[in-house]
């Protein structure tokens, strides 16, 4: 039991520093709105990564086939030129004001929250990255359950483990941009909006020459 634990606490540090597109843009939302809207588009990050763990679980053996057979590098192509038109859109455009009442607090609705929840769900999905990582991950849950007879609780506890250190580093990473709020400048957020733009466009370029050659 304690191997399956120290497993999963490695395995929920690897996620967490995987450099994707949505740590920028957690990033700069906690940065430009705070912290409950950090957390809010890591919660549907979060939420994300328990649907595809689902998929992988249940589906494992199909979403398997179809993610590493002939469809490999269509998929690949496709999501590759989704995020050349998201970055395309996030370098250009300009960083919108936030609304804030007398004291400089940012001011959010019920409706802001679900749509940046929304936002990091969507964005989390569309990386291919992180359903190959979930589908090894899985893997290694199956050699774990192999070994005990509460293959079940194995499992689960394997899988919490590794949800609960990466939600855990999520915080850690908002309230470090939370520390950095009074060093931006307007000029700073456009030039962070500018990179982010990039890591999308580049992540987009890898997908779709990845995908070009596992279509070849």
């Amino acid at each position: 039991m304690g191997a399956l634990i120290f497993d999963g606490i490695i395995a929920g540090l690897i996620l967490s520093i995987m450099l994707g597109p949505a740590f920028f843009i957690l990033m700069e939302v906690t940065i430009r709105r705070g912290v409950r809207a950090g957390l809010a588009f890591d919660v549907g990050i979060f939420v994300s990564d328990i649907l595809y763990i689902l998929i992988a679980f249940l589906f494992y053996s199909q979403v398997a086939k179809f993610m590493t057979g002939e469809n490999q590098g269509t998929i690949q192509i496709l999501v590759g030129i989704i995020f050349l038109f998201l970055g395309t859109v996030t370098y250009l455009k300009k960083p919108k004001p936030v609304k804030v009442d007398e004291v400089g607090k940012v001011i959010h609705s019920s409706k802001d929250y679900l749509i940046l929840a929304l936002k990091g769900f969507i964005l989390n999905m569309a990386n291919p990255l992180i359903i190959l990582y979930w589908f090894i991950v899985i893997t290694e849950a199956a050699k774990h359950a192999v070994l005990t007879d509460s293959w079940k609780t194995s499992i689960f506890l394997y899988l919490s483990v590794i949800l609960g250190i990466y939600f855990a580093i999520d915080v850690v990473k908002i309230l470090i941009a939370k520390k950095l709020r009074s060093l931006i400048t307007a000029r700073i957020l456009e030039a962070l909006n500018q990179f982010i733009g990039v890591i999308f466009l580049l992540f987009g370029i890898v997908l779709i020459a990845r995908g070009v050659l596992n279509t070849m």
